[in-house]
């Protein structure tokens, strides 16, 4: 039974450990993302500095009670110590603790501010939740579209659908039209739902705000580097909650301001057949349309 045993198991450990070799191991990121706004970055060094605090404090705790367990083991002990309170110990495991809280509530609170001060826009977008899209406004630039689960996407989710979501390029991920942004501009984001709660959630832009009706959250966000960064909604708002996906494209101040001129004022919404919309949405997408 054991050699039969060990013929099924050997071949999974051989996979194991050829995977574990391989690139695809390696390129696996246990780590939050650094991401690509000023945010994200004191983010990501706040949670650095938490992450080597708490591996101290572990390393300090467990290595105390392992020494305890080894020097004070009853084959040297047999007759255990007796006390009872210790003043010392009592202030020094109150206050180590109490100055551990103070060193974490500074850089803590100062993190919160930064993220807190939405003042001096250059511009602003509001972003509306919809079940299952998002629609982006941008007042100053008389610029509104809607944005949902690209077609392809959309087909391959489908129950038999000849369209595999392997097939597909960023399955799931990708949307009729991405939200564009220019780089090294602070960007005021309005965030507010139009039917039920959702939530705009883009890791790299270290953003996750609410969509609430008759709500608006707001953010101030400045991204650092050019490039497209996908997130998706993160509050479960219904049946198509799976595929309510966000892309964000971020482009040089030059190359949005083309963009901004190509737009024309106006981006018609392009319906993505098969997607599950809610009558609201369709029913301002429509009018917008005409």
């Amino acid at each position: 039974m054991g050699t039969s045993l060990f013929k099924k198991a050997a071949p999974l450990a051989t996979g194991a450990a050829a995977w574990a070799l391989s690139g695809a191991a390696q390129a696996v990121d246990w780590n939050m993302p650094y991401g690509v706004t000023n945010t994200a970055h004191r983010t990501w060094d706040l949670h650095m500095m938490m992450f080597y605090l708490c591996v101290a404090i572990g390393a300090i705790v467990f290595g105390l009670m392992f020494y305890s367990l080894v020097a004070h083991r009853r084959s040297r002990h047999p007759e255990p110590e007796q006390f009872h309170e210790n003043t010392a110990v009592e202030i020094t495991w109150t206050v180590i603790p109490f100055l551990i809280l103070i060193a974490v509530a500074i850089p803590a609170a100062a993190t919160l501010v930064h993220i807190g001060n939405d003042s001096h826009p250059d511009m602003s977008v509001k972003i509306t939740g919809y079940q299952w899209l998002w629609k982006y406004d941008y007042p100053h630039q008389n610029i509104s579209f809607y944005s949902r689960l690209d077609w392809k996407s959309d087909q391959a989710r489908m129950l038999g659908s000849k369209l595999s979501p392997f097939d597909v390029k960023h399955y799931d991920q990708n949307v009729t039209h991405p939200l564009v942004l220019p780089i090294h501009k602070r960007i005021l984001l309005m965030v507010t739902g139009g039917d039920v709660i959702h939530s705009w959630w883009v890791p790299a832009l270290a953003i996750k705000r609410d969509a609430i009706p008759g709500f608006i959250n707001e953010q101030i966000t400045t991204i650092n580097k050019p490039g497209t960064y996908r997130g998706e909604c993160a509050e479960l708002c219904g049946r198509g909650h799976a595929f309510m996906p966000i892309v964000v494209k971020a482009l040089p101040v030059d190359q949005y301001d083309a963009w901004v001129k190509k737009q024309g004022g106006h981006v018609p919404w392009i319906k993505s057949a098969g997607q599950p919309a809610g009558g609201k949405a369709n029913s301002a997408a429509k009018s917008s349309k005409s």
